[in-house]
């Protein structure tokens, strides 16, 4: 048989991701890996979430184990509720979908809204797994390049003049952007809204990392910023609390979230119950809070040892950004130099990973950048990894 011949046009788009690939080289103790988003394997909460699952199956077992509805829990979702106000973002039962990770918020968005040869904004660069979305779909991505304060608007701006026909919407992750760490300042955001209530768009608001903050003072949300039922927000507890969970929610209009309920209930029917019964649980308790806490505390250090080091050992030709939160940054050598290509030397000579930024540019350029990741290394090995890092760059340069 000829698997070839009989895949869908779907699945022929479609391509493993470059860091799923990579997780396995923090499995071999030799490398010290910048490459995974993953959280720090010592601060996740398992005792707590021991203890609250014990009470969740003694007190609402019947619930826990049950189907959910799509729509997700009443429970979790006055929870998260809460949850919201708290950072800005007013919401209610009908505005939320309880979703698998934030992963399945970008696909079932990307679904109910393109088909085949439609157009979406986004970044340049972007956040690799939402491009993978994109293709799948049959999307076409219209880069918008970053700086410092994120989307450019006045070349976003410039695109929509030169598309001949509308995107469907503008994806930006606006807070510690993944990959590149950096965050849309006030003025940015309303400017992007603005753009968007002229051309009648869409905005996908991916939002894994707000609640990470380590330095400045918080944004309001495109979510609380819009008035025009426009923007679609994606949150997941993956980076906050535990990937393994698997848990998100989606904000968005009660006609968006309607949409979306219909086409989830044939992809996975409901969110596991019992992952929603446990989390509003640790919720209820305040352990998400102070968890969260003891998250920004370490990986501010962590954060501040990489931007030291990086200073440190660094050679000139060599930028990179300088983020407040999150867990990513960015880094750009000059032109002419392939990280992709470094990347044998960097592994193999210098037991040291990282993921080459090609990956990131849905044009597939970005060949001389890379993102680095602090929150999953130790203190000690960020400072010896960019040691050994800078001898590889300092090698290639030479």
């Amino acid at each position: 048989m000829n698997l070839e011949e009989r895949l869908s046009e779907a699945a022929l788009r479609m391509k493993r991701s470059i860091i799923r690939e990579m997780l396995k080289l923090t499995k071999n103790e030799g490398i010290i890996s910048f490459s995974p988003g993953m959280p720090d394997p010592s601060l996740l909460p398992a005792k707590e979430l021991a203890e609250v699952t014990q009470i969740v199956l003694e007190r609402e077992g019947e619930i826990a184990l049950q189907y959910s509805p799509t729509e997700g829990n009443d429970g979790l979702k006055e929870v998260l509720i809460d949850l919201l106000r708290h950072g800005g973002v007013e919401s209610s039962q009908e505005n939320i979908l309880i979703i698998t990770a934030s992963q399945q918020g970008l696909d079932l968005t990307t679904k109910i809204f393109v088909n085949p040869g439609d157009q979406v904004i986004c970044g340049l660069p972007t956040f690799l797994a939402a491009i993978g979305a994109f293709f799948a779909y049959g999307a076409e991505c219209v880069g918008v390049e970053l700086d410092d304060d994120g989307m450019q608007t006045d070349i976003l701006r410039a695109r929509l003049k030169q598309l001949r026909k509308l995107p469907k919407f503008i994806y930006v992750v606006p807070d510690f952007q993944n990959p590149a760490g950096v965050t849309i300042p006030l003025a940015r955001r309303q400017q992007i809204l603005e753009l968007a209530d002229e051309y009648d768009l869409l905005i996908v608001e991916d939002s894994p990392y707000r609640g990470l903050r380590y330095e400045g003072e918080n944004i309001p949300a495109f979510q609380s910023l819009d008035t025009s039922d426009r923007v679609i927000t994606i949150y997941t507890f993956s980076k906050i609390l535990s990937p393994g969970l698997r848990l998100g929610w989606i904000v968005a209009s009660p006609d968006i979230i309607s949409r979306l309920v219909t086409v989830k209930q044939s992809t996975d029917a409901c969110t596991s119950a019992f992952t929603q019964c446990v989390v509003a649980e640790f919720c209820r308790r305040n352990l998400l809070a102070k968890h969260i806490e003891r998250l920004k505390s370490i990986y501010k250090e962590k954060m501040n040892v990489m931007l030291q080091a990086l200073t440190d050992y660094m050679p000139d030709e060599v930028r990179w950004t300088k983020p407040e939160g999150g867990l990513f940054l960015w880094m750009t050598l000059p032109q002419g130099i392939d990280t992709s290509l470094m990347l044998g030397d960097a592994i193999g000579g210098e037991g040291v990973a990282y993921t080459p930024g090609t990956a990131f540019f849905a044009n597939g350029k970005g060949q001389n950048t890379m993102r680095l990741n602090f929150s999953y290394p130790s203190v000690s090995q960020i400072r010896e990894g960019i040691e050994r890092l800078a001898r590889v760059i300092k090698r290639t340069l030479s």
